[in-house]
């Protein structure tokens, strides 16, 4: 061993950290690249080849950020780990002892421990054309767990939460589910008209159904709000003639043979039994479509009033078929086959009894 052999690597030097890639940085990250403090607080002067955009987390160029760099700044912000160690069972917020690949401008998703973007960013990434673009936005929400000690400051707000929901994976960056992320945007706006077009865009989009939006709102508490109220009946009414569409589809492309559509059923002379969305006469055999999504105590009413209509049909030898429109959308071959076989079986039942069927 001679004295010119190194003991350790040599860090990087601090013109290649920036080479030719514009990304952020954690304080962490530039330390294990051998960038002291004092390093980054002179390359960040005013003037300066870098900039602080966040607390402990640097722009390795002058300029307004991206909008995708100010994306990950936000994220880098938010995640468990800034590159200080790992926490307790949980993962590196970035891995700082491989040098950063030729090409490779942002940390992986995995990076970002418990933290994912939400609020208007997140559906401008799912694609809402209801959504403002990413340069428009002020501040980029962040999701995080309830007990994380964190302020909003800066681009980076704050959205807690005490159930992270899984990320979906959008242009490199974890970004929340649609009705998580709906349920966030529709906290912070006051705007009656944005509110519809958002929550209309999701369902008529196909990116959720009302039931998750109506779900995500009334745990976030907005359901109180009287511009989230009219949104929602407008939602649930959107959601229901799109469900009723999939359903007149199910029945022509799947060759059932046609019901009479959307009618009351009556015993002659006596009680009304219910309305229902399809019935066979010949068969006995009822569908109905679940479009439920409102408040709890509201939901709780309809599915009891829901299951007294179902067992006083199936006591008069009616089948009721329930299907939801997720199934209608996910797999309609599937809950065609389920109809067909409810018909097909009415020739081994007892007669059912005479019904009145009216139009509804």
């Amino acid at each position: 061993m001679t004295h010119n052999t190194p003991l350790s690597p040599r860090p990087r030097p601090l013109h290649s950290l920036a080479d030719g890639r514009r990304r952020p940085m954690t304080v962490a990250q530039l330390r294990a690249h051998g960038v002291s403090a004092a390093e980054t607080n002179e390359q960040c002067r005013p003037g300066g080849p870098w900039q602080q955009l966040l607390p402990n987390v640097v722009l390795l160029h002058p300029g307004p950020p991206t909008s995708e760099e100010r994306l990950h700044a936000v994220l880098l912000y938010a995640a468990r780990d800034r590159g200080a160690g790992p926490a307790s069972g949980a993962a590196p917020a970035v891995s700082v002892s491989v040098p950063v690949q030729p090409g490779a401008e942002h940390p992986p998703v995995s990076a970002y421990a418990e933290a994912m973007i939400t609020g208007l960013a997140a559906l401008t990434l799912h694609g809402f054309s209801a959504a403002p673009p990413l340069p428009s936005l002020d501040v980029v929400d962040v999701l995080v767990p309830r007990m994380r000690r964190l302020r909003t400051t800066s681009c980076a707000r704050i959205v807690r939460t005490t159930a992270l929901p899984t990320p979906v994976e959008l242009t490199g960056v974890p970004v929340a589910p649609v009705a998580r992320a709906l349920a966030d945007a529709v906290a912070e706006l006051t705007d009656p008209g944005t509110v519809r077009r958002l929550l209309t865009e999701a369902v008529r989009g196909g990116h959720c159904e009302p039931a998750a939006v109506v779900r995500e709102l009334n745990r976030a508490r907005l359901l109180s709000r009287p511009h989230v109220v009219d949104a929602v009946d407008s939602l649930v009414a959107e959601g229901r003639a799109l469900a009723e569409q999939r359903l007149y589809r199910m029945v022509r492309e799947h060759a059932l043979p046609e019901p009479v559509w959307n009618v009351d059923l009556r015993l002659p002379g006596g009680p009304h039994l219910g309305g229902v969305d399809a019935f066979w006469p010949e068969q006995a055999v009822a569908l109905e479509l679940d479009t439920r999504a409102h408040r709890k105590q509201e939901d709780d009413a309809a599915w009891a009033e829901h299951a007294r209509k179902r067992e006083h049909l199936e006591r008069l030898g009616i089948t009721v078929v329930h299907l939801t429109p997720r199934k209608l959308r996910d797999c309609p071959e599937h809950q065609a086959a389920v109809v067909r076989t409810a018909l097909m079986a009415a020739g081994d039942r007892e007669p059912a009894a005479y019904v009145v069927v009216l139009p509804r």
